[in-house]
């Protein structure tokens, strides 16, 4: 499980850093009939290297708040780098 906090319409998907606890992504998507979570799971695939299928939100399907359900047996959260100051 990883815990989100998404600010979507931004000008490209990336990791950002910590938002409270929860590890914060611009996504370059607006948040207009679930194109932004579509394109979420598309970049978590991507970065984690693992199917899209595997991924699912299971909380905040319509807020920055997010809770993403990773199903793929050795999907490694590491890889999503938060960036150096």
């Amino acid at each position: 499980m990883l815990d989100l906090h998404i600010q979507p319409g931004a000008k490209k998907s990336e990791v950002v850093g910590l938002h409270g606890e929860a590890l914060k992504l611009r996504i370059a998507s607006p948040p207009v009939d679930g194109r932004a979570n579509a394109a979420l799971i598309a970049f978590l695939a991507d970065a984690l290297e693992v199917p899209k299928q595997s991924l699912a939100v299971v909380r905040g399907e319509t807020s920055r708040r997010k809770t993403v359900r990773i199903a793929q047996p050795g999907a490694d959260p590491g890889r999503l780098q938060i960036p150096e100051k």
